[in-house]
Order: C-alpha cells, then structure tokens, then sequence
C-alpha cells in the first residue's frame, strides 16, 4: 500500500489541523504539541501556573460528570453557565476561582485531540502563545539528538452546522512553537510547517491587536469574554508545559 501523501513524510516538523490531521502526520514516540490558543491550551497553562491538574475530556455530558467524581475533580461547565466561583474553558475563571487542584476540562476541539492522541506512544503536550518558547525548550531537550520529530496540530474551530473551521489564532501559536524551535533544535520542517511560521512571524510584532480583530476573538468579545483573548496574548508569560500523563495534565519538567 502506497503511503499517504498527506503523512509529511521526510520531515521531522510536521503542522496540520484537527483530528484528521493529527492522526496524518503524527508517528510512535513522536512529540505530538495541540494548539488551541481560544481557549482550551491558554487555559491549561493558566492552571500550570496555577498547580492545577487538568483532564481532557471530549464533551461535557453525564459521563463527564462521573469521570470528574472518580478522579476527585471539578468539572468545568460551560463558558454561557459559569457563575461567580465557577470555572469554564474561560482562563479568567481560572484565575479567579479559588482553591482547585483537579480540573476535568471538555473541549471538542483541543481536549478531544489530546485525548485522542494520548495511545499514540508519544507525548502529548499542550502549546499555546504564553509558553511557546518554554514548549519549545521542553520538546528539544525531551528528542535530543534521535530521529524522533513532532507533530504541530492547530486544533481550529468547528462551524455551527459542524466541521473544521480554520482559526487563525492556532496557526500563529503553531508557528511560535515552531519558529523557538528552530533556535532549539535543528529538525528539517515540512512546507506546511514553514507556513505556520511565516503566519505567526507576520503578525508577531502586533500580536494582542491581531487576537482581538481575529474573526475568533471577535466571537468571544461579542459574547463579553474580551479577557480571554487579553490572557492569550501574553506571549511567551509562562514557563510551564503542559504534558499529558495517563489521564491528565502536568507540568512538564525541563
């Protein structure tokens, strides 16, 4: 069977998007970094800095509900159904809540992706503008020298009537993940990954600006959540690494 032209095969940096991208191009004991910039992994590295444990969850139903129980952990609600000292996939609510250790956070897009991609025999780890320079870190001294690669997967958005809908905000934390890599680690990148970088360096002088006129924090100021994207712009303000062990995520030791 003829391989897949879609595998990025030849290159040790690959970028793609969504589940159905991920599942092309990441490899067995490859690194494989999720960027969900609004909001799910800006949200995991809020709760990094903050020393809480998170566990990515599909959907937030009744089984989310149980997981949540066996594990001892808050369960995030819904952005539109948090009230005051609840916690969503909002970071604000984050750094506003109190005192939380365990955290089962649902996303349908970065959460589902992690989770998904944890069987894989690599490392999942969580990537977002306020640590992409400490991901980067991370990830060159985790491959070192060996022939291992990583897998950079935007996870984008979904449309209302369902599938993948591109969002910028994940192509420019992609491309900051992989344009500190290349002051790390010498791996060759793939086209696609070379466009990432392109993207991100394009805007990297007006980052803030560009969240809040992108068509993704449009949505979130309109629903009143213009913080969120104020937390997303602060590039490269956490030092923690998201990894995902088992069933949850933690801080990643460099």
């Amino acid at each position: 069977m003829s391989q897949s032209p879609y595998r990025q095969a030849g290159y040790r940096l690959r970028f793609d998007w969504g589940l159905s991208g991920a599942r092309e191009i990441a490899e067995q004991s490859w690194v494989v970094a999720v960027v969900d910039v609004l909001s799910f992994t800006t949200t995991l590295t809020v709760a990094m800095d903050r020393g809480v444990e998170v566990f990515p969850y599909r959907w937030r139903d009744e089984s989310a509900l149980g997981f949540a129980k066996r594990h001892g952990a808050v369960l995030a609600v819904g952005r539109s159904q948090a009230r005051a000292g609840d916690v969503s996939l909002s970071p604000q609510t984050l750094r506003a809540a109190g005192d939380i250790r365990r955290l089962v956070l649902p996303s349908p897009n970065g959460s589902t992706i992690a989770v998904s991609m944890a069987g894989l025999g690599g490392e999942v780890i969580g990537v977002s503008l306020r640590n992409s320079t400490a991901a980067a870190k991370w990830t060159a001294a985790r491959l070192g020298q060996g022939s291992s690669g990583v897998a950079v997967v935007a996870a984008g958005e979904q449309w209302p009537h369902g599938g993948l809908r591109p969002a910028v905000e994940d192509l420019w934390g992609a491309g900051a993940y992989l344009a500190a890599l290349r002051a790390y680690w010498p791996g060759s990148r793939s086209p696609e990954a070379e466009a990432a970088v392109a993207a991100f360096e394009r805007v990297s002088g007006d980052l803030p600006q560009q969240l809040h006129a992108s068509a993704s924090g449009r949505e979130l100021a309109a629903a009143g959540y213009s913080h969120d994207v104020d937390i997303a712009g602060e590039t490269d303000r956490s030092e923690a690494v998201p990894v995902l062990l088992e069933h949850s995520f933690r801080p990643g030791a460099v």
